[in-house]
């Protein structure tokens, strides 16, 4: 069964930043893109930033220029480091992978881990 486990979140002030991790298991990272998913409270999963099989990241607007993304295919690891942190990016993180297959679509997400951005 495919695992993604996401660490980092927290409560950080204004200004501040947080490194998000997530770690893949019976899963090859390599084959899939991986994105990072965040929904505030009682609103709709949004896109935050995402990195193809291939390496290349891209970014929603909101975060452009504040997080970066990474990927290890060695250690089945992604990272999202995010820096300037806004009230507004107070919000459930989630770990996606996703993969287009002979015709199917494959995600599998993480459970998620709570970022609070507040003084």
């Amino acid at each position: 069964q495919v695992q993604l486990v996401e660490s980092g979140g927290g409560l950080v002030q204004p200004g501040g930043s947080l490194r998000l991790t997530c770690v893949g298991s019976r899963i090859i990272f390599s084959i899939y893109d991986m994105a990072w998913y965040r929904q505030h409270s009682g609103n709709l999963r949004e896109p935050v930033a995402s990195i193809t099989q291939g390496g290349t990241p891209n970014y929603a607007g909101s975060v452009k220029g504040r997080f970066t993304i990474s990927k290890d295919n060695a250690t089945n690891t992604i990272s999202l480091q995010m820096n300037d942190l806004k009230p507004e990016d107070t919000a459930v993180y989630f770990c996606n992978a996703h993969r287009t297959w002979r015709g199917g679509d494959y995600d599998y997400w993480g459970q998620g881990t709570q970022v609070t951005v507040s003084s």
